[in-house]
Formats: C-alpha cells, structure tokens, sequence
C-alpha cells in the first residue's frame, strides 16, 4: 500500500503532507515555492509509492468554486498528466488556514514562529489530509452499516 500525498496549493508557496505506508496518519511534509512544486513531486514519486493525490480546493461558503480556482485548475489538469498512473482528487480546503494556525495557537507556537507562512501551509496542507482520511474512514463505516 502507498502513501497519499495531499497538497495545499498557492499562488506563492505550497504546502505538502502525507500519510505514512498504512494510510493511517497524516503528517506534514514540506512546504515550497509553487514554482518548485512539480520538480519536487517527480523527485518525491520517484522514490515514494504513492496511491493518490487529495489537492486542497478553495470552495466558498455557498458551495461554489472560489476565485482560485484559475490557478489550481491548470495545475490538477498538469499534475494528472505528468503523473498518469497516480488519481489526483479534490477535496474541500475550506477554513484549512484558519484551522492550521488554530492549531498552531493551541500547541503553543511562539508568536515569532506563528508568522512562518510555509508552516501554516504544511499544517493546512495536514488538515486537508486528515480531513480526507476521517471523511474517507465515516464512508467505509456508513456503507458497512448498510
């Protein structure tokens, strides 16, 4: 079994996180320039199994694509394509940012460290992660009751 990648893609820096081997726990990864992004997952894929990729995608409250989409659109198209033999889903990043520096807030981040934007990505990128494994988990459990 492979690990799942996900991704919290920016117009400037873009956080990663993924499962270990088990798909059990999500745990951040890195975070870089967007434009080092693709290099980067070739690198990663070339050495890690990975059975699927979850991309963070901007929903607003009613539901609706948000303006971001523009960007991301283009990237889940290039991602599929240079990387065929790995699904590349999208699932809901909304408030992961809010979220991520919550969480930050609550472990006691100093404030200093608090201001370091590639930590909330990885963190956000954590959340969109975990949030795809326990909605994944609620499924596999509503469908064995059925």
């Amino acid at each position: 079994m492979g690990r799942i990648l996900a991704i919290d893609y920016g117009k400037k820096r873009t956080g990663l996180a993924v499962t270990d081997p088990q798909q059990i726990i999500a745990s951040p990864l890195d975070s870089l320039p967007t434009a080092e992004v693709e290099s980067y997952l070739s690198a990663y894929l070339a050495k890690e199994a990975v059975d699927l990729i979850v991309v963070g995608y901007p929903v607003d409250m009613n539901n609706k694509p948000s303006e971001s989409v523009r960007y991301i659109n283009p990237f889940l198209k290039k991602v599929g394509k240079l990387f065929p033999d790995i699904p590349v889903i999208q699932f809901d990043e909304r408030f992961t940012s809010r979220i991520a520096f919550r969480a930050m807030v609550d472990g006691g981040v100093k404030k200093s460290r608090r201001k370091d934007k590639g930590m909330i990505d990885r963190i956000s990128a954590t959340v969109i992660l975990q949030s795809f494994l326990e909605r994944r988990a609620f499924l596999k459990e509503k469908e064995q009751l059925t």
